[in-house]
Protein backbone atom coordinates (compact mmCIF):
# COMPACT_ATOMS: atom_id res chain seq x y z
CA UNK A 1 0.00 0.00 0.00
CA UNK A 2 1.16 3.12 -0.83
CA UNK A 3 2.17 5.82 1.79
CA UNK A 4 -0.48 8.42 0.48
CA UNK A 5 -3.44 5.58 0.68
CA UNK A 6 -1.75 4.70 3.78
CA UNK A 7 -2.42 8.32 5.47
CA UNK A 8 -5.97 8.18 3.58
CA UNK A 9 -6.76 5.05 5.62
CA UNK A 10 -5.26 6.10 8.95
CA UNK A 11 -7.12 9.20 8.69
CA UNK A 12 -10.54 7.43 7.79
CA UNK A 13 -9.99 5.22 11.05
CA UNK A 14 -9.61 8.16 13.07
CA UNK A 15 -12.76 9.86 11.45
CA UNK A 16 -14.71 7.29 12.22
CA UNK A 17 -13.76 6.35 16.07
CA UNK A 18 -14.42 10.23 16.42
CA UNK A 19 -17.89 9.40 15.04
CA UNK A 20 -18.61 6.63 16.82
CA UNK A 21 -17.22 7.05 20.36
CA UNK A 22 -19.50 9.82 21.24
CA UNK A 23 -22.67 7.42 19.58
CA UNK A 24 -21.58 4.93 22.10
CA UNK A 25 -20.83 6.83 24.91
CA UNK A 26 -24.39 8.58 24.42
CA UNK A 27 -26.42 5.16 24.82
CA UNK A 28 -24.69 4.56 28.78
CA UNK A 29 -26.57 6.54 31.63
CA UNK A 30 -26.03 8.74 33.29
CA UNK A 31 -26.89 8.19 37.10
CA UNK A 32 -26.31 11.78 38.69
CA UNK A 33 -29.80 12.75 38.18
CA UNK A 34 -31.05 9.90 39.86
CA UNK A 35 -28.26 9.88 42.95
CA UNK A 36 -29.57 13.31 43.66
CA UNK A 37 -33.25 12.78 43.67
CA UNK A 38 -33.26 9.45 45.70
CA UNK A 39 -29.74 9.21 48.02
CA UNK A 40 -31.24 11.21 50.65
CA UNK A 41 -34.50 8.70 51.61
CA UNK A 42 -31.36 6.30 51.81
CA UNK A 43 -30.52 5.67 55.61
CA UNK A 44 -27.17 3.67 57.48
CA UNK A 45 -28.64 1.30 60.10
CA UNK A 46 -26.38 -0.02 63.15
CA UNK A 47 -27.65 -1.97 65.91
CA UNK A 48 -26.53 -2.85 69.24
CA UNK A 49 -27.09 -6.25 71.25
CA UNK A 50 -25.25 -8.17 74.10
CA UNK A 51 -24.17 -11.44 73.26
CA UNK A 52 -21.84 -14.03 75.47
CA UNK A 53 -18.23 -13.20 75.32
CA UNK A 54 -16.32 -16.13 73.99
CA UNK A 55 -12.76 -16.89 74.75
CA UNK A 56 -9.66 -18.52 72.86
CA UNK A 57 -6.14 -20.01 73.73
CA UNK A 58 -5.31 -16.47 72.35
CA UNK A 59 -6.92 -14.45 73.93
CA UNK A 60 -10.13 -12.80 73.77
CA UNK A 61 -11.61 -11.99 69.97
CA UNK A 62 -14.13 -9.47 68.65
CA UNK A 63 -14.07 -10.63 65.11
CA UNK A 64 -15.80 -14.38 64.59
CA UNK A 65 -13.90 -16.37 62.49
CA UNK A 66 -15.20 -16.73 58.93
CA UNK A 67 -13.33 -20.28 58.40
CA UNK A 68 -15.41 -23.12 57.57
CA UNK A 69 -18.78 -21.16 56.59
CA UNK A 70 -20.75 -22.65 53.88
CA UNK A 71 -18.90 -20.66 50.29
CA UNK A 72 -21.97 -20.03 48.70
CA UNK A 73 -25.33 -17.84 49.90
CA UNK A 74 -24.11 -16.55 53.29
CA UNK A 75 -26.00 -13.95 54.66
CA UNK A 76 -24.05 -10.55 54.61
CA UNK A 77 -21.77 -10.55 57.34
CA UNK A 78 -22.70 -7.31 59.46
CA UNK A 79 -22.08 -9.52 62.40
CA UNK A 80 -19.00 -10.13 61.11
CA UNK A 81 -17.52 -6.61 60.58
CA UNK A 82 -14.45 -5.04 63.69
CA UNK A 83 -15.64 -5.21 67.13
CA UNK A 84 -14.27 -3.18 70.27
CA UNK A 85 -11.91 -5.91 71.54
CA UNK A 86 -12.77 -7.00 75.29
CA UNK A 87 -10.21 -6.14 78.02
CA UNK A 88 -7.69 -9.09 78.81
CA UNK A 89 -8.23 -10.69 82.12
CA UNK A 90 -12.51 -10.81 81.94
CA UNK A 91 -14.07 -14.33 82.71
CA UNK A 92 -15.36 -16.60 80.19
CA UNK A 93 -19.14 -16.03 80.33
CA UNK A 94 -19.06 -12.59 80.59
CA UNK A 95 -21.14 -10.78 77.72
CA UNK A 96 -20.11 -7.93 75.50
CA UNK A 97 -21.62 -5.40 73.34
CA UNK A 98 -21.61 -6.64 69.52
CA UNK A 99 -22.82 -4.16 66.74
CA UNK A 100 -24.20 -4.62 63.46
CA UNK A 101 -24.35 -2.27 60.21
CA UNK A 102 -26.95 -2.08 56.99
CA UNK A 103 -29.11 0.00 55.19
CA UNK A 104 -32.36 0.78 54.59
CA UNK A 105 -34.63 3.16 52.77
CA UNK A 106 -37.42 5.61 53.94
CA UNK A 107 -41.18 4.40 52.37
CA UNK A 108 -43.04 7.24 54.07
CA UNK A 109 -42.57 10.87 54.77
CA UNK A 110 -43.66 10.04 58.55
CA UNK A 111 -40.91 7.44 59.17
CA UNK A 112 -41.83 3.66 57.87
CA UNK A 113 -38.14 2.38 57.10
CA UNK A 114 -37.51 -1.20 55.04
CA UNK A 115 -34.32 -3.02 55.58
CA UNK A 116 -33.78 -6.80 55.94
CA UNK A 117 -34.23 -8.70 58.73
CA UNK A 118 -30.98 -10.17 59.19
CA UNK A 119 -29.78 -6.10 59.77
CA UNK A 120 -32.17 -6.03 62.99
CA UNK A 121 -32.24 -9.42 63.97
CA UNK A 122 -31.92 -9.59 68.34
CA UNK A 123 -30.75 -6.27 68.07
CA UNK A 124 -31.34 -4.22 71.45
CA UNK A 125 -31.46 -1.41 70.05
CA UNK A 126 -32.09 0.18 66.51
CA UNK A 127 -30.05 3.37 65.53
CA UNK A 128 -31.13 5.08 61.89
CA UNK A 129 -28.80 7.48 60.42
CA UNK A 130 -30.01 10.26 57.78
CA UNK A 131 -28.16 11.68 55.08
CA UNK A 132 -27.81 14.76 57.20
CA UNK A 133 -25.85 12.63 60.01
CA UNK A 134 -28.85 12.83 62.66
CA UNK A 135 -29.21 9.34 64.40
CA UNK A 136 -32.59 8.38 65.58
CA UNK A 137 -33.79 5.64 67.80
CA UNK A 138 -36.35 3.32 65.22
CA UNK A 139 -38.88 1.02 66.71
CA UNK A 140 -38.96 -2.32 65.14
CA UNK A 141 -42.97 -2.65 63.74
CA UNK A 142 -42.33 -6.31 62.73
CA UNK A 143 -39.72 -8.42 60.74
CA UNK A 144 -40.22 -11.95 58.77
CA UNK A 145 -37.61 -14.45 58.86
CA UNK A 146 -38.69 -15.97 55.92
CA UNK A 147 -38.65 -13.00 53.22
CA UNK A 148 -35.52 -11.16 55.14
CA UNK A 149 -37.71 -8.23 55.30
CA UNK A 150 -38.23 -5.96 58.08
CA UNK A 151 -40.12 -2.59 58.74
CA UNK A 152 -39.41 0.03 61.27
CA UNK A 153 -40.22 3.25 62.59
CA UNK A 154 -38.40 6.73 63.63
CA UNK A 155 -40.43 9.35 64.88
CA UNK A 156 -40.26 12.72 62.14
CA UNK A 157 -42.58 14.11 59.17
CA UNK A 158 -41.78 15.44 55.97
CA UNK A 159 -39.20 13.19 55.73
CA UNK A 160 -37.15 12.85 52.32
CA UNK A 161 -38.97 9.15 50.59
CA UNK A 162 -38.21 6.77 47.61
CA UNK A 163 -40.02 6.33 44.88
CA UNK A 164 -41.40 2.71 44.55
CA UNK A 165 -41.82 0.46 41.35
CA UNK A 166 -42.70 -2.65 40.97
CA UNK A 167 -40.00 -5.45 39.64
CA UNK A 168 -42.11 -7.58 37.17
CA UNK A 169 -41.43 -4.80 35.04
CA UNK A 170 -37.69 -5.53 34.95
CA UNK A 171 -36.12 -6.38 32.10
CA UNK A 172 -33.23 -8.87 31.98
CA UNK A 173 -30.21 -7.05 30.78
CA UNK A 174 -31.67 -3.91 32.08
CA UNK A 175 -29.38 -1.27 34.36
CA UNK A 176 -30.10 -0.55 38.29
CA UNK A 177 -28.16 0.70 40.86
CA UNK A 178 -27.61 0.18 44.31
CA UNK A 179 -26.80 2.94 47.29
CA UNK A 180 -26.04 1.79 50.62
CA UNK A 181 -23.52 1.64 53.31
CA UNK A 182 -20.88 -0.73 52.62
CA UNK A 183 -18.13 -1.76 55.21
CA UNK A 184 -19.74 1.27 56.45
CA UNK A 185 -18.78 3.82 53.32
CA UNK A 186 -22.51 5.89 53.82
CA UNK A 187 -23.96 6.33 50.36
CA UNK A 188 -21.96 4.43 48.30
CA UNK A 189 -23.05 3.83 44.62
CA UNK A 190 -22.97 1.00 42.71
CA UNK A 191 -24.56 0.49 39.05
CA UNK A 192 -24.65 -2.90 36.83
CA UNK A 193 -27.50 -4.87 34.87
CA UNK A 194 -30.45 -7.25 35.88
CA UNK A 195 -28.93 -10.81 35.38
CA UNK A 196 -31.71 -12.68 35.89
CA UNK A 197 -35.35 -12.95 37.59
CA UNK A 198 -37.08 -15.42 39.65
CA UNK A 199 -34.20 -17.06 40.98
CA UNK A 200 -34.73 -19.33 43.69
CA UNK A 201 -32.09 -19.40 46.34
CA UNK A 202 -31.20 -22.58 48.85
CA UNK A 203 -33.49 -22.25 51.59
CA UNK A 204 -35.37 -19.05 50.58
CA UNK A 205 -39.16 -21.16 49.00
CA UNK A 206 -40.82 -17.79 49.19
CA UNK A 207 -38.92 -15.07 47.06
CA UNK A 208 -38.26 -15.27 43.81
CA UNK A 209 -34.91 -13.18 43.55
CA UNK A 210 -33.55 -10.61 41.20
CA UNK A 211 -30.38 -11.32 40.09
CA UNK A 212 -27.91 -8.35 39.42
CA UNK A 213 -23.93 -7.87 38.67
CA UNK A 214 -24.62 -4.64 40.91
CA UNK A 215 -21.58 -4.99 43.15
CA UNK A 216 -22.95 -5.35 46.89
CA UNK A 217 -20.87 -6.13 49.79
CA UNK A 218 -21.72 -6.46 53.94
CA UNK A 219 -23.63 -3.42 54.71
CA UNK A 220 -25.45 -2.92 51.84
CA UNK A 221 -27.78 -5.06 53.15
CA UNK A 222 -31.53 -3.66 53.48
CA UNK A 223 -30.82 -1.01 50.88
CA UNK A 224 -32.48 0.10 47.85
CA UNK A 225 -31.93 -1.46 44.19
CA UNK A 226 -33.29 1.48 41.74
CA UNK A 227 -34.09 1.13 37.99
CA UNK A 228 -33.72 3.94 35.26
CA UNK A 229 -36.58 5.88 36.39
CA UNK A 230 -35.00 6.31 40.09
CA UNK A 231 -37.74 3.91 41.50
CA UNK A 232 -37.22 1.20 43.80
CA UNK A 233 -37.46 -1.97 42.36
CA UNK A 234 -35.89 -4.93 45.04
CA UNK A 235 -34.14 -4.57 48.44
CA UNK A 236 -30.53 -5.99 48.27
CA UNK A 237 -30.32 -8.94 50.52
CA UNK A 238 -27.68 -11.68 49.51
CA UNK A 239 -24.81 -12.23 47.55
CA UNK A 240 -22.74 -14.97 46.44
CA UNK A 241 -19.24 -15.60 47.73
CA UNK A 242 -16.42 -17.27 48.24
CA UNK A 243 -14.48 -14.60 50.20
CA UNK A 244 -17.29 -12.75 51.98
CA UNK A 245 -17.25 -10.17 49.36
CA UNK A 246 -18.82 -9.12 45.49
CA UNK A 247 -18.15 -12.22 43.35
CA UNK A 248 -20.66 -10.79 40.41
CA UNK A 249 -23.67 -12.26 42.03
CA UNK A 250 -25.88 -10.29 43.78
CA UNK A 251 -29.76 -10.71 44.73
CA UNK A 252 -32.32 -8.42 45.64
CA UNK A 253 -36.10 -9.09 47.01
CA UNK A 254 -38.85 -7.86 44.84
CA UNK A 255 -40.46 -4.54 45.67
CA UNK A 256 -43.91 -6.17 45.59
CA UNK A 257 -43.02 -8.91 47.66
CA UNK A 258 -41.70 -6.35 50.29
CA UNK A 259 -44.38 -4.15 49.83
CA UNK A 260 -46.77 -7.30 50.93
CA UNK A 261 -44.69 -8.09 53.43
CA UNK A 262 -44.92 -4.49 54.81
CA UNK A 263 -48.31 -3.78 54.75
CA UNK A 264 -49.14 -7.00 56.92
CA UNK A 265 -46.51 -6.12 59.56
CA UNK A 266 -48.15 -3.12 59.60
CA UNK A 267 -51.51 -3.98 59.83
CA UNK A 268 -51.38 -7.63 61.36
CA UNK A 269 -47.81 -7.60 63.35
CA UNK A 270 -47.40 -10.93 61.21
CA UNK A 271 -47.57 -12.40 57.37
CA UNK A 272 -49.96 -15.35 56.46
CA UNK A 273 -49.43 -17.38 53.64
CA UNK A 274 -50.58 -19.92 51.58
CA UNK A 275 -50.18 -22.94 52.34
CA UNK A 276 -51.00 -26.43 50.55
CA UNK A 277 -49.78 -29.49 53.39
CA UNK A 278 -47.76 -30.96 50.51
CA UNK A 279 -43.93 -32.46 50.15
CA UNK A 280 -42.98 -31.54 46.68
CA UNK A 281 -39.30 -32.24 44.56
CA UNK A 282 -37.85 -31.78 41.24
CA UNK A 283 -38.56 -33.53 38.03
CA UNK A 284 -35.45 -34.77 36.55
CA UNK A 285 -35.23 -36.29 32.87
CA UNK A 286 -35.88 -39.98 34.53
CA UNK A 287 -38.52 -38.99 36.51
CA UNK A 288 -40.32 -37.28 33.89
CA UNK A 289 -39.99 -40.59 31.90
CA UNK A 290 -41.80 -42.19 34.59
CA UNK A 291 -44.56 -39.86 34.93
CA UNK A 292 -45.74 -40.21 31.26
CA UNK A 293 -44.11 -36.47 30.78
CA UNK A 294 -42.51 -35.03 27.65
CA UNK A 295 -40.03 -33.47 29.28
CA UNK A 296 -38.77 -32.81 33.03
CA UNK A 297 -41.33 -29.68 34.20
CA UNK A 298 -43.51 -29.34 37.06
CA UNK A 299 -43.39 -30.13 41.15
CA UNK A 300 -43.88 -34.13 41.81
CA UNK A 301 -45.84 -34.38 44.83
CA UNK A 302 -43.99 -37.03 47.50
CA UNK A 303 -45.84 -36.16 50.06
CA UNK A 304 -49.12 -35.00 51.39
CA UNK A 305 -50.46 -34.03 55.21
CA UNK A 306 -52.87 -35.67 56.19
CA UNK A 307 -55.97 -33.48 56.48
CA UNK A 308 -54.12 -30.81 55.15
CA UNK A 309 -55.83 -28.34 52.38
CA UNK A 310 -54.28 -30.68 49.79
CA UNK A 311 -55.54 -33.65 51.15
CA UNK A 312 -58.80 -32.10 51.18
CA UNK A 313 -58.52 -31.02 47.68
CA UNK A 314 -58.14 -34.36 46.20
CA UNK A 315 -53.79 -34.23 45.61
CA UNK A 316 -52.14 -37.47 45.90
CA UNK A 317 -48.60 -38.58 46.23
CA UNK A 318 -47.31 -39.21 42.57
CA UNK A 319 -49.32 -36.22 41.17
CA UNK A 320 -47.21 -33.33 39.34
CA UNK A 321 -48.19 -30.12 39.64
CA UNK A 322 -47.95 -28.35 36.27
CA UNK A 323 -49.83 -24.74 36.90
CA UNK A 324 -51.18 -22.76 39.73
CA UNK A 325 -53.86 -20.56 39.08
CA UNK A 326 -52.77 -20.09 35.09
CA UNK A 327 -49.52 -20.02 35.96
CA UNK A 328 -46.93 -22.57 34.97
CA UNK A 329 -44.51 -24.31 36.91
CA UNK A 330 -41.54 -25.02 35.74
CA UNK A 331 -39.33 -25.96 38.54
CA UNK A 332 -40.71 -27.46 41.77
CA UNK A 333 -39.15 -24.29 43.09
CA UNK A 334 -42.07 -22.09 41.72
CA UNK A 335 -44.46 -23.26 43.54
CA UNK A 336 -43.68 -22.16 46.70
CA UNK A 337 -44.09 -18.39 45.13
CA UNK A 338 -47.55 -18.80 43.87
CA UNK A 339 -48.71 -20.64 47.05
CA UNK A 340 -47.31 -18.12 49.08
CA UNK A 341 -48.69 -15.62 47.57
CA UNK A 342 -52.41 -17.02 47.76
CA UNK A 343 -54.27 -15.39 50.80
CA UNK A 344 -55.61 -18.03 53.21
CA UNK A 345 -59.16 -19.38 52.69
CA UNK A 346 -58.85 -18.85 48.74
CA UNK A 347 -59.41 -20.90 46.30
CA UNK A 348 -56.80 -22.47 43.79
CA UNK A 349 -56.96 -23.92 40.74
CA UNK A 350 -54.40 -26.53 40.33
CA UNK A 351 -53.45 -28.41 36.54
CA UNK A 352 -51.41 -32.20 37.31
CA UNK A 353 -50.16 -34.85 35.35
CA UNK A 354 -51.53 -37.95 37.14
CA UNK A 355 -50.92 -41.24 35.83
CA UNK A 356 -50.41 -39.93 32.15
CA UNK A 357 -53.73 -37.89 32.03
CA UNK A 358 -53.48 -33.97 32.83
CA UNK A 359 -56.40 -33.56 35.56
CA UNK A 360 -57.73 -29.93 37.03
CA UNK A 361 -58.19 -29.74 40.67
CA UNK A 362 -59.60 -27.38 42.68
CA UNK A 363 -58.87 -26.42 46.59
CA UNK A 364 -58.74 -24.41 49.41
CA UNK A 365 -55.79 -22.89 50.43
CA UNK A 366 -55.26 -22.79 53.83
CA UNK A 367 -52.52 -20.84 56.28
CA UNK A 368 -49.29 -21.73 56.48
CA UNK A 369 -48.50 -23.48 60.31
CA UNK A 370 -45.75 -21.52 62.16
CA UNK A 371 -43.25 -24.73 62.67
CA UNK A 372 -43.67 -27.76 60.69
CA UNK A 373 -43.73 -31.05 62.68
CA UNK A 374 -41.33 -34.05 61.13
CA UNK A 375 -42.55 -37.40 61.69
CA UNK A 376 -40.34 -39.92 62.93
CA UNK A 377 -39.53 -43.73 62.23
CA UNK A 378 -39.31 -46.44 64.98
CA UNK A 379 -37.34 -49.49 63.92
CA UNK A 380 -38.48 -51.97 62.20
CA UNK A 381 -39.19 -55.21 64.63
CA UNK A 382 -40.51 -58.42 63.14
CA UNK A 383 -42.83 -59.00 60.25
CA UNK A 384 -42.67 -61.14 56.84
CA UNK A 385 -39.10 -60.44 55.12
CA UNK A 386 -39.01 -60.70 51.70
CA UNK A 387 -35.76 -60.94 49.16
CA UNK A 388 -36.19 -59.20 45.55
CA UNK A 389 -34.51 -58.45 42.87
CA UNK A 390 -33.86 -55.03 43.46
CA UNK A 391 -30.81 -56.72 46.02
CA UNK A 392 -32.70 -55.84 49.68
CA UNK A 393 -34.89 -57.21 51.83
CA UNK A 394 -37.75 -55.73 53.02
CA UNK A 395 -40.71 -56.18 55.84
CA UNK A 396 -43.92 -55.10 56.70
CA UNK A 397 -44.69 -52.15 58.88
CA UNK A 398 -45.94 -52.96 62.32
CA UNK A 399 -49.04 -51.33 63.29
CA UNK A 400 -47.11 -49.29 65.61
CA UNK A 401 -44.71 -47.61 62.98
CA UNK A 402 -48.00 -47.48 60.44
CA UNK A 403 -49.54 -45.55 63.08
CA UNK A 404 -46.20 -43.35 64.11
CA UNK A 405 -46.04 -42.16 60.37
CA UNK A 406 -49.18 -42.05 59.55
CA UNK A 407 -49.24 -44.74 56.75
CA UNK A 408 -52.28 -47.31 55.54
CA UNK A 409 -49.20 -49.50 53.78
CA UNK A 410 -45.21 -49.77 52.48
CA UNK A 411 -42.37 -51.61 53.61
CA UNK A 412 -39.41 -50.93 55.37
CA UNK A 413 -36.01 -51.79 54.46
CA UNK A 414 -34.40 -54.32 56.76
CA UNK A 415 -31.16 -54.65 54.67
CA UNK A 416 -29.46 -53.76 51.48
CA UNK A 417 -27.19 -56.21 49.74
CA UNK A 418 -25.51 -55.53 46.55
CA UNK A 419 -27.75 -54.17 43.61
CA UNK A 420 -29.74 -51.47 42.45
CA UNK A 421 -30.76 -50.81 45.91
CA UNK A 422 -27.24 -50.04 47.15
CA UNK A 423 -26.29 -48.11 44.06
CA UNK A 424 -29.10 -46.09 44.53
CA UNK A 425 -28.44 -45.27 47.89
CA UNK A 426 -31.09 -46.92 49.87
CA UNK A 427 -30.27 -47.99 53.61
CA UNK A 428 -31.68 -50.03 56.27
CA UNK A 429 -34.87 -47.95 57.78
CA UNK A 430 -35.86 -46.87 54.53
CA UNK A 431 -39.81 -46.88 54.07
CA UNK A 432 -40.83 -47.47 50.52
CA UNK A 433 -44.50 -46.53 49.60
CA UNK A 434 -44.79 -46.81 45.85
CA UNK A 435 -42.64 -48.49 43.17
CA UNK A 436 -43.05 -48.29 39.45
CA UNK A 437 -46.39 -46.26 40.31
CA UNK A 438 -48.14 -48.44 42.19
CA UNK A 439 -48.95 -48.45 45.67
CA UNK A 440 -47.29 -50.88 48.04
CA UNK A 441 -49.20 -52.28 50.89
CA UNK A 442 -47.37 -55.43 51.74
CA UNK A 443 -44.07 -56.83 51.46
CA UNK A 444 -45.48 -59.43 49.12
CA UNK A 445 -47.27 -56.81 46.74
CA UNK A 446 -43.59 -55.36 46.89
CA UNK A 447 -41.61 -58.14 45.80
CA UNK A 448 -44.16 -59.12 42.97
CA UNK A 449 -43.85 -55.52 41.51
CA UNK A 450 -40.39 -55.70 42.10
CA UNK A 451 -40.04 -58.99 39.94
CA UNK A 452 -42.10 -57.54 37.33
CA UNK A 453 -40.09 -54.23 36.36
CA UNK A 454 -39.42 -53.65 33.05
CA UNK A 455 -35.38 -53.16 32.09
CA UNK A 456 -33.92 -50.57 30.59
CA UNK A 457 -36.48 -47.95 31.48
CA UNK A 458 -36.66 -45.19 34.52
CA UNK A 459 -38.80 -46.60 37.34
CA UNK A 460 -39.22 -44.46 40.02
CA UNK A 461 -39.63 -45.00 43.81
CA UNK A 462 -41.38 -42.95 46.82
CA UNK A 463 -38.99 -43.57 49.66
CA UNK A 464 -39.82 -41.93 53.15
CA UNK A 465 -36.67 -41.45 55.33
CA UNK A 466 -36.82 -39.75 58.64
CA UNK A 467 -39.94 -38.40 58.17
CA UNK A 468 -39.05 -36.81 54.82
CA UNK A 469 -40.50 -38.17 51.11
CA UNK A 470 -38.87 -38.17 48.45
CA UNK A 471 -39.15 -39.90 44.64
CA UNK A 472 -36.12 -41.47 43.11
CA UNK A 473 -35.60 -43.85 39.50
CA UNK A 474 -33.64 -46.15 38.60
CA UNK A 475 -32.90 -48.67 35.84
CA UNK A 476 -32.62 -52.07 35.53
CA UNK A 477 -30.18 -54.03 33.31
CA UNK A 478 -31.37 -57.62 33.74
Amino acid sequence: MSQKKTSLFISACITLMVLVMPSAQAQLPDFTALVEESAPAVVNISTRQTVPMQSTAGGFHSLPDLEGLPPIFREFFERSLPMPQAPQGRNKGQQREAQSLGSGFIISSDGYVLTNNHVIADADEIIVRLADRSELIAELVGSDPRTDVALLKIKGKDLPVVRLGKSKDLKVGEWVLAIGSPFGFDHSVTAGIVSAKGRNLPNDNYVPFIQTDVAINPGNSGGPLFNLNGEVVGINSQIFTRSGGFMGLSFAIPMEVALDVSEQLKNNGKVDRGWLGVVIQEVNKDLAESFGLDKPAGALVAQVLENGPADKGGLKVGDVILSMNGHPVVMSADLPHLVGAVKPGKTAELVVMREGSRKTLKMKVGALPSDGEEMSLTDSKGAVSKSNRLGMTVVDLTAEQKKAIDLQGGVVIQEVHDGAAAMIGLRPGDVITHLNNQVIDSAKTFTKIAQDLPNNRSVSMRVLRQGRASFITFKLTS
